[in-house]
């Protein structure tokens, strides 16, 4: 029999739980809560790590977490401080017991991972200051936090231009420093002014907010909360994947509704298991970070990693912002998952450090999750996903105002890209194959390159049992029916980079010339594996458009390559994001089919299908906006309808 518990500010951890004699805490609900329980939590703000003790059995049978409907309810990883002595001008000091942090203090733990490049030294730590929720950026010394000089240069990624770091709207500086001796953690701050015995000033305290600590606590719906300031730590696809809420190698659980920010790292983590493996290449550089991870997916199938066991999840209609990594991050775990409805937005903008593994959504082994209807803008980068990105879709988003909107990495496919709106002046990056990109909005350059050392894994469709390993060779890539508009101010970014198809010149265009030049090759040099190196990949590319420069596929039978004109400008007004096109003519000309499954063919390294999770065939007959397509109206790009002249449609 399902039971009702109730959470209130007023509460005591001694009631019943009843709506009439509330619990005080959520953590004591979710102590007691059992599989088809309800825990409803009332107004306020409560400060706890909630570890949820059980999971669910079942859809039918889940353990459901909300907030009381019309109520405000906010947990944080933080606690508030009082007491600050004034040291020098706007500079103050508090001395916190260490016995606040229990075994995990923040300000004696430095930030450190796999794959994180700076800065190269330990020197930022998990802590956090908040002046009335602002976050404070950490100094070096107490003396630098006197200065409190302004940063004209901030982390960035190799591939970024603009390392700045959002500050506050005024850009004021504000900088915390801290020394933990074996009693007290001191911290000291400079709060421009503002004092911080009356304002709201808190510190991070706890790892997590909404984390279970034991692995495989299944089908758990958490919906309706403000969640926020946690020290999670750095999240590679080798480490331990903690984030402010995660999953921890589960099942079913539902995220929605909610409101994420203020994570040291990770805002929403669908991560793997430690146990295999956490920051081995960092803690004993025996081997390549590349050849852990390549264990770590060996050994989560030891684990029993699969469909029947993880992954699965839905995340969907939440507002994700400020935090250091990422706002969606998985290995392993993410898998069969679905990512909807979400605004993620000043994703690693702060540029206090950088790695390669940040994004507003950055995912490892992406195996049949759809990605779709999102909005993802002002990220350092949008969507990265890497290794194992197969039956993977990324559908109906807009990106926008991005360093980068989208990468896909070291992957085979088949994955797919379709009715997306790329908005930013660096549009995507593919260092895969076996993609299909089609119906596009691109208004920014591209990247492809091949990887020839590092071989990746590939699996058999719809599972997770890996079928064989290889490297990326380039192409097998599809692109149909995309607008292409050239002269993005790419700010000193890559030369290399380029608006439309043009990189793939070199390539055959069907998988039959591909097999003849093959056989021509090791007629000439026989080889085996060698011949896949020397002889580029088929692509299929037909039906595009391509405006302002931007250049197409030489052996394109059917596109527009003229100088028609498409003004496109994304407005944001209010909690509403509109796109206005002017549209030539000329482009609504341009011949397009209602694409479906067998149009696209199979991937040639998994021999997969561009298909739904469960194997059945798509039709791609809507739009972004989720109108109808037909035979009689298609039209290339992602918004269909649009007509000759002004153009208004309603995109977030």
């Amino acid at each position: 029999m399902s039971r009702e518990y109730h959470v209130a500010k007023n509460g005591n951890d001694w009631g019943k739980g009843t709506k009439e004699a509330p619990f005080a805490t959520i953590s004591r609900a979710a102590d007691v809560a059992m599989p088809g329980d309800t825990v409803i939590v009332h107004e306020g703000e409560y400060r706890e790590w909630v570890d949820p003790k059980m999971g669910g059995n079942s859809e039918l049978e889940r353990i459901t977490y909300c907030a009381a409907p019309g109520e405000r309810v906010v947990i944080k990883g933080s606690e508030r401080i009082t007491g600050w002595e004034r040291t020098e001008g706007t500079v103050w000091k508090a001395v916190v017991p260490n016995s606040l942090f229990g075994d995990f203090n923040p300000y004696d733990t430095y930030l450190y991972g796999d794959w994180m490049v700076g800065p190269q030294l330990p020197t930022i730590h998990l802590g956090d200051v908040y002046l009335n929720g602002k976050s404070f950026f950490e100094a070096l010394s107490v003396e630098d936090v006197v200065k409190a000089e302004r940063r004209e240069t901030g982390y960035c990624l190799p591939w970024d231009t603009y390392c700045e770091p959002i500050l506050n709207a005024d850009d004021t500086i504000y900088q915390w420093y801290a020394e933990v001796d074996a009693d007290n953690t001191t911290i000291w701050a400079n709060f421009q002014g503002a004092d911080p015995n009356e304002e709201l000033v808190e510190i991070n305290v706890r790892k997590c907010v909404f984390y279970p600590k034991q692995p495989n606590k299944n089908y758990i719906t958490v919906s309706g909360f403000e969640m926020a300031q946690a020290a999670c730590p750095f999240a590679p696809p080798t480490g331990d994947q903690p984030g402010l809420i995660g999953t921890h190698w589960s099942k079913g659980w539902i995220i929605e509704d909610n409101q994420f920010h203020d994570a040291k790292c990770s805002a929403v983590s669908l991560g793997k298991d430690e146990r295999t493996g956490d920051n081995l290449f960092t803690k004993t550089r025996r081997k390549p970070g590349y050849t852990y991870q390549f264990e770590a997916v060996g050994r989560a199938l030891q684990l029993g990693w699969s469909k029947e066991t993880v992954g699965s999840h839905i995340v969907r209609n939440n507002v994700i912002h400020d935090c250091g990594q990422n706002g969606i991050v998985g290995h392993l775990g993410c898998v069969f998952s679905e990512i909807c409805g979400n605004e993620i937005y000043h994703i690693a903008t702060k540029h206090e450090f950088f790695g390669y593994e940040i994004a507003g959504i950055k995912f490892h082994a992406a195996i049949d999750t759809q990605i779709h209807h999102n909005y993802i803008h002002d990220c350092t980068l949008g969507v990265w996903l890497d290794w194992e990105t197969q039956g993977t879709r990324i559908s109906s988003n807009l990106m926008c105002d991005n360093t980068r909107d989208l990468m896909v990495e070291v992957s085979h496919g088949p994955y797919l890209v379709d009715n997306n709106i790329f908005a930013s002046p660096y549009s995507f990056e593919n260092a895969s194959q076996g993609g299909a990109y089609l119906h596009n909005l691109v208004l920014g350059n591209m990247k492809h390159w091949t990887v020839l050392d590092r071989s990746t894994p590939y699996h058999f469709p719809h599972t997770t049992a890996i079928m064989a390993s290889s490297f990326i060779y380039g192409g097998d890539d599809r692109f149909y029916q995309n607008i292409f508009v050239g002269g993005a101010d790419m700010l000193g970014q890559k030369s290399d980079s380029s608006c439309g198809t043009d990189a793939f010149d070199a390539h055959p265009a069907s998988y039959e010339e591909y097999i003849e030049l093959l056989e021509q090759e090791n007629r000439e040099r026989p080889a085996d594996e060698a011949l896949y190196v020397r002889v580029p990949q088929p692509v299929y590319i037909n039906r595009n458009v391509y405006l302002a420069g931007a250049k197409g596929y030489a052996r394109e039978q059917d596109s527009y390559r003229g100088d028609a004109q498409l003004k496109v400008e994304i407005k944001k007004e209010g909690g509403a994001v509109y796109l206005e096109a002017d549209v030539d003519q000329a482009i609504l000309d341009q011949a397009a089919v209602v694409l479906e499954t067998k149009d696209l063919g199979c991937t040639r390294a998994v021999e997969g299908l561009f298909e739904n999770p469960d194997g059945t065939s798509i039709t791609f007959d809507e739009d972004y906006c989720g109108k109808k397509r037909s035979a009689k109206d298609v039209i290339v790009g992602p918004v269909n309808g649009l007509k000759a002249g002004h153009n208004r449609v309603r995109i977030w």
